[in-house]
């Protein structure tokens, strides 16, 4: 009686070990300080032939990624972050809970996927906004702030309110635009996410203008005191290009199939 092949075809995809080195050796998390851990923050199966990749490890994100039939989920804003109670009840129970349940691996990077240079946050944002025409003309931009996260650019001149129309419309969202000059804006800075408190650094290193994701109090004040012009362009919105720039080409260099899924966030 035949019982099958003697030479079975081999598991699909690689290790997630493996998988995990890849990340690692791009990003280098051991060279930030940063606010949770990177990495590999939920174990699942041993073999990964499908990454889906997205911003946060909500619980819309992984239904969907089960619903893709992922073997893994790389995000930049994981599950773990520093000041937890550690307690896992709620939301928490709720996305371990379908993450264990169909043994999918979460990857996750917050800082070094910011910083990346090629397949970062903030390198994707500014080529999407038009900063440089390519990513060997990225190597001009100038880096500042804590752990060197922020970029600016020399840029055509214009106005703030044609740099905020052009956000708009590549971003696809409002954007909340707070004027401290006039002049033309002749050096953007920008740093994605929550960086308000990267302005000052940003006003430091020359700026005319600052693009980043939230507004808190403070940074209004400091917009129109020190003539800078500040845009926040949202949170979400601003983080949405390095996480499936990154994975897309860790997952072409291993043979895995990768998908982005964007589930909408208006912060």
């Amino acid at each position: 009686m035949n019982h099958g092949s003697s030479n079975p075809s081999p598991p699909r995809g690689v290790h997630r070990a493996q998988l995990l080195a890849e990340f690692d050796a791009l990003l280098q998390p051991a060279l930030f300080k940063d606010y949770g851990p990177n990495g590999l923050q939920v174990e699942g199966r041993a073999q990964v032939g499908h990454v889906v990749s997205g911003v946060t490890a909500s619980r819309a994100l992984i239904e969907a990624a089960i619903e893709a039939g992922a073997d893994a989920i790389f995000v930049h804003h994981g599950l773990f972050w520093r000041g937890q109670d550690g307690c896992v009840t709620g939301w928490m129970k709720q996305r371990l809970a379908l993450l264990l349940q169909h043994d999918i691996n979460l990857y996750a990077y917050h800082l070094p996927l910011d910083a990346h240079p090629h397949w970062g946050n903030n390198v994707q944002l500014g080529l999407r906004l038009g900063f440089a025409s390519d990513m060997a003309a990225t190597s001009a931009w100038q880096r500042f702030g804590d752990q060197s996260l922020g970029c600016l650019a020399d840029v055509e001149p214009c106005s703030t309110e044609s740099l905020a129309s052009r956000v708009e419309q590549i971003l696809g969202r409002c954007v909340t635009v707070v004027e401290g000059h006039t002049r033309p804006v002749r050096r953007v800075a920008w740093c994605t996410g929550g960086a308000q408190g990267y302005f000052e650094a940003a006003i430091a290193a020359g700026a005319d203008a600052y693009i980043t994701g939230e507004i808190s109090e403070p940074q209004a004040h400091y917009a129109r005191e020190m003539g800078v012009s500040y845009l926040a362009c949202g949170h979400h919105a601003t983080e949405r290009y390095g996480a499936p720039a990154l994975a897309g080409q860790v997952a072409a260099r291993l043979g895995l199939q990768h998908t982005f899924i964007d589930i909408d966030n208006p912060a």
